[in-house]
């Protein structure tokens, strides 16, 4: 049963080879509103760490075109945060490896000057300049200001099974991994965005955290989740429920799995999971990601031994980001990473072919882009 919690696997797992060219990452979306006006904001915060063993006092960065000629990785512990929506922005604050502290054993820790992450809370502050923006391209980034002071209780996890756990971690097999500790989880505090003061409460949170890890990026790449979730049958909101869909093309070595997707929705107690490494189960999967003039469109049917589900969501671009990664070798190879925190559109569940219940899904994390080979 995936929901099954393990912060063994939200450790750090930069050892080994992945020390030289390898990333870790631990994610966190979640809602706000603002103090004054109520309004609804959603943000996020990253902490990501690439490439430990090559870092010194200050950060390295692969875009540089002095770096990129000379084959130079990047390295160096990068703090994302930014919001969607309305004046959406991503805000990149960078530290060498000397600056930073890393907890590697259990639970994990993250800290440099006043950022810190670990599994119950996270605080820090990240401010750009436009002149600075402008400056650097190499930060990947926009201007604005944001600082936080969250607490995280992890209420729900997606626990992926065998593509992460220990054996296959230490072999270090799969290209990206993927873990999520807290696919509900309930955000309590404040955030500061461009002078304006939210706050963010457990109940309308809508709160998400996950880790990826590995030595490059996946293409496609697809995310989908939620847990602002009600009954389109019976108008109740479902209030111990929650998806979380992700994936694309995973690789174990040298070989790809073309257009697999994980996922797994806890359905007010009752678990439904489609996870193709589970072969018993017989998961089938087929979806359709797509971008408009003006939105991104996913489109996902998936089926097992006795259940299906399919789910339709639409994300405005002018709420969305392109998001940024450089990978661990240097390339930026994603240059259209759609990722946005307020899709909306339903999910139908069946069981032994009777609809279970027809969901409408609101503030969804949603993310999709690939790229030619």
């Amino acid at each position: 049963m995936f929901n099954k919690h393990d912060i063994t696997r939200d450790a750090c797992q930069l050892f080994g080879e992945q020390a030289h060219c390898g990333y870790d990452w631990w994610w966190h979306s979640f809602t706000g509103r603002h103090a004054e006006t109520g309004e609804e904001r959603a943000f996020f915060i990253e902490f990501f760490l690439c490439n430990p063993a090559l870092g010194g006092d200050r950060p390295v960065f692969g875009q540089l075109p002095e770096n990129r000629e000379e084959g130079v990785r990047p390295s160096y512990l990068m703090v994302k945060a930014g919001s969607w929506g309305k004046d959406a922005a991503q805000l990149h604050r960078f530290f060498g490896w000397n600056e930073a502290k890393v907890e590697w054993g259990v639970p994990y820790a993250v800290s440099a000057a006043d950022c810190f992450v670990t599994e119950t809370e996270t605080r820090g502050s990240v401010c750009i300049s436009p002149e600075e923006a402008a400056a650097h391209p190499e930060w990947m980034c926009q201007s604005g200001a944001m600082s936080w002071d969250l607490k995280i209780d992890k209420q729900i996890a997606f626990n992926v099974g065998y593509g992460a756990d220990k054996a296959m971690r230490e072999v270090q097999a799969f290209e990206m991994f993927w873990h999520a500790e807290g696919m509900k989880s309930a955000y309590s505090g404040t955030v500061t965005w461009n002078g304006q003061f939210y706050t963010v409460e457990p109940e309308t949170s809508y709160g998400y955290a996950d880790k990826n890890w590995g030595k490059d990026f996946t293409s496609p790449w697809v995310w989908i989740s939620s847990c602002n979730l009600t009954s389109e049958l019976t108008g109740k909101k479902l209030t111990d429920s929650v998806f979380d869909i992700g994936g694309g093309r995973p690789k174990v070595g040298h070989l790809a799995l073309p257009r697999k997707l994980l996922s797994a929705f806890w359905y007010e107690g009752t678990p439904y999971e489609f996870n193709f490494s589970k072969v018993w189960t017989h998961t089938h999967t087929e979806f359709d990601c797509r971008e408009t003039d003006t939105q991104i469109v996913w489109h996902v049917e998936q089926t097992n031994r006795h259940d299906r589900m399919v789910t339709d969501l639409t994300c405005e671009k002018a709420d969305m980001l392109l998001v940024n990664y450089e990978a661990p070798d240097g390339e930026k190879r994603h240059n259209r990473l759609w990722n946005g925190g307020n899709g909306r559109g339903t999910v139908e569940l069946y069981h032994g072919g009777e609809l279970v219940d027809r969901i409408r899904v609101e503030n969804a994390g949603c993310e999709y882009g690939e790229y030619d080979e």
